[in-house]
């Protein structure tokens, strides 16, 4: 199967290609622009290729007897107020279009709906991202291939013949699948890796993974094994409230990744067996019979 690449922002995805690295902002900044501003510059440092957050128009995503459901928070006391005070409008969004640009940062969303589209497509974003719970939306999938960007589509809590079924909407043309288990924190022994290599014998379009565990290291495996995207959700500290914060990589967690990601292809090497010059010395001096 020959395999495809998809161009995002100017760089390239696929087999071959550097590990294209999502922080996963979210909902991590609490409803605050200065949160976000502080997590672009945790993902610049850390050397994250983009940022991503969410999108949605309350009154469209949730029902009404959702909204009122009782839910205590620093924005009220009901789910409706915690959901409102949580979502950015265009004036904070037109902030964090122009502080990613100035940090040489490239930004997108996953949106909800089909008015989030379109919202989004105000800022010329360089691909969409649909978020797991979507994966099933048949017409926000092609509401947002309409768009004629780059889609990056996660796969948690869906079925083998979902997933085949999205990708027959969307066509595996300018699309990254994404291994995914929708638990915060994910479990280890749900984590489930081995699909990884598993969707790229089904699929011609780049493989990735996001993860929601705790550490870093199952993300590391997952590019070991060919994920060609790896996003993980970003927090300035696990101990804040939020419901995404727990499965969050604080700012070391996240350089930490991103500096192992980036080893991957010194350690594996060229796959060449040969003695070393700096073995010579070890060789000379170790070895009895020559």
């Amino acid at each position: 199967m020959e395999r495809k690449k998809v161009t995002i922002g100017g760089k390239t995805i696929g087999e071959g290609e550097p590990t294209f690295i999502i922080a996963e902002i979210g909902i991590n900044h609490n409803g605050s622009l200065e949160n976000a501003q502080k997590l672009i510059d945790v993902a610049v440092d850390a050397g994250c290729d983009a940022v991503k957050f969410q999108k949605r128009t309350i009154d469209v995503v949730y029902t009404p007897e959702e909204l009122v459901r009782p839910r205590e928070s620093v924005f009220g006391n009901t789910n409706g107020d915690l959901k409102r005070g949580l979502e950015f409008g265009e004036k904070e969004y037109a902030e964090i279009d122009r502080y990613c640009k100035e940090k040489g940062i490239m930004w997108f969303a996953s949106p909800w709906d089909e008015g989030s589209v379109d919202f989004l497509a105000k800022f010329d974003i360089p691909c969409y991202k649909i978020a797991s719970p979507s994966l099933t939306d048949d017409n926000l999938l092609r509401h947002v291939r309409s768009k004629g960007k780059s889609i990056i589509l996660s796969t948690g809590m869906s079925t083998v013949e979902q997933i085949r079924h999205a990708v027959e909407v969307l066509s595996e043309d300018d699309l990254v699948l994404l291994h995914c288990t929708s638990t915060y924190p994910g479990a280890d022994e749900e984590l489930n890796l081995k699909v990884i290599p598993w969707l790229k014998e089904q699929f011609s379009c780049p493989i990735g993974y996001s993860g929601h565990e705790v550490g870093v290291y199952s993300s590391l495996v997952a590019a070991v094994l060919g994920a060609c995207v790896v996003e993980r959700h970003i927090t300035l500290d696990r101990a804040m409230w939020g419901s995404d914060q727990a499965a969050s990589l604080e700012p070391q967690g996240i350089e930490r990744l991103v500096g192992s990601i980036r080893s991957i292809p010194i350690w594996l090497g060229d796959g060449k067996k040969r003695v070393f010059e700096s073995e010579l010395p070890i060789l000379q001096k170790l070895r009895r019979v020559k």
